[in-house]
């Protein structure tokens, strides 16, 4: 179903008439299922932020064994295992773990690269990688600290929820929301990244003097159709909670995809990269990254993200006497940087799908020595640019700390990074004269 945001409802076709009429609640639901909220948002958030469904389903969650810690792996929200690094850092492309030597789906699979905050506090971010070859079975994944967003950059994966199935490729992406359920399928040798947000949920960005329509548009999210499974698992179904940064795992003997209809505004989604409306600079300079956000998770203070989604699509390079590839730049915001396909136009070596990097706040980065002496000789005619390609950026206003995993056990972090830049030499002519205009 298509739109962001919106009010909607789905049941099962194999059992028609399963939503109630008229109310959420009745005294005896159709089918005989139970009703269960499931809330996104405080009762009393006003309405634009009001986030909540109603599931109708075999079984209610709550008929489940205690749940019992296990171990987190490289999921962590430590973030003061290491020292703090503020240097440039990139990363050669993660490894995945051949299946031929260890079986590894995608909740083993996860890694945290990095993050800030508390999901006690429900303010913060963190960014993981997850790097797999195995489905899940009779596994499911529930994350009460936040939401996901899921990029995948090898290898599609069908995501199983309670509101239906997805199917996502690379060059798509998907949101799972705080508190929903999921199961991952992969189909060979699979990696990608996630962006997870405590405290709030992504929108999208607000528009202002762009007018009503561009970026991402509404019509483009897809959530899933309603679709369940009657299964029991006598063996043990296990269902896997992040808490607190946290894993806690507990048992039950059936299927949690259990969910005939739902309907409500808190859903699962998924977007289509190639869908972005692309706004460029048409005349002189560069224009700042901001416009080709996907989505934002908004903090308290008026135009700071905790976090964006940011994308650099296809799209026309057009300015005169302009310097058209990223400025230097130092920011006030963390920028964590992945590449799904191709060549990142800033460093077209070294940068490499599967891997990423990150600048911190107020660490200096830009363009390679080659980029900048290519572009600023070039011959400035109309050009595609990033054909073929697709980087984005997950920048925010936390000041991100590197885990351990990331800086060491992981042995992927490039460190001649910093040489990209030494040759870079002065052009500074002290007799330079200003020509006619």
């Amino acid at each position: 179903m298509s739109g962001f945001g919106n009010e909607f409802s789905s049941e099962d076709p194999r059992c028609p008439g399963s939503l109630p009429e008229g109310q959420n609640n009745p005294q005896v639901s159709p089918y005989g299922l139970y009703a269960e909220q499931l809330s996104g948002s405080a009762f009393t958030c006003p309405r634009p932020a009001n986030k909540r469904s109603w599931l109708y389903r075999i079984l209610p969650s709550v008929k489940h064994k205690p749940f019992t810690s296990v171990p987190c792996g490289d999921l962590t929200e430590n973030w003061n295992e290491v020292e703090p690094d503020p240097n440039q850092l990139r990363w050669l492309p993660f490894t995945i773990p051949k299946a031929t030597e260890k079986k590894v789906d995608f909740v083993a699979g996860l890694h945290t690269v990095c993050g800030a905050g508390d999901a006690k506090s429900r303010n913060g971010i963190g960014v993981h990688v997850y790097t797999c070859n195995t489905s899940m079975v009779d596994r499911c994944f529930n994350n009460s600290d936040g939401d996901f967003l899921i990029v995948p950059q090898q290898g599609e994966i069908l995501i199983t929820t309670e509101f239906g199935k997805m199917m996502v490729e690379p060059n798509e992406i998907c949101v799972i929301q705080q508190g929903m359920c999921f199961s991952v399928d992969v189909f060979g040798e699979t990696r990608g990244y996630i962006l997870e947000v405590y405290g709030a949920h992504f929108e999208l960005p607000d528009l202002g003097p762009i007018g009503a329509n561009g970026l991402a548009n509404p019509r483009d999210f897809l959530c899933p159709v309603a679709w369940y499974e009657d299964r029991k698992v006598p063996t043990g179904y296990t269902v896997i909670n992040k808490y607190q940064g946290k894993l806690f795992a507990c048992q039950q003997d059936f299927s949690p995809f259990n969910v005939v209809a739902w309907h409500g505004n808190y859903t699962p989604y998924k977007y289509n990269l190639k869908n972005f409306m692309v706004i460029n600079c048409v005349a002189f300079d560069h224009a700042d990254p901001s416009i080709f956000t996907v989505l934002t998770a908004k903090s308290t203070r008026p135009g700071v993200a905790i976090a964006d989604f940011v994308i650099f699509p296809p799209r026309w390079g057009v300015a005169d006497h302009t310097f058209r590839p990223p400025y230097y730049h130092r920011n006030c915001m963390s920028e964590f940087m992945g590449l799904i396909k191709g060549h990142y136009e800033a460093k077209e070596e070294g940068f490499q799908p599967g891997g990423a990097s990150l600048h911190s706040i107020m660490t200096p980065h830009g363009p390679d020595v080659d980029c900048f002496e290519k572009n600023s000789t070039a011959e400035l005619k109309p050009e595609r640019v990033a054909e073929g390609t697709m980087a984005f950026m997950f920048e925010s206003s936390f000041s991100m700390a590197v885990t351990k995993w990331g800086l060491h056990t992981c042995q992927k972090l490039d460190k001649n990074y910093y040489q990209c830049w030494e040759p870079l030499r002065s052009h500074f002519n002290p007799n330079w004269k200003p020509g006619k205009q």
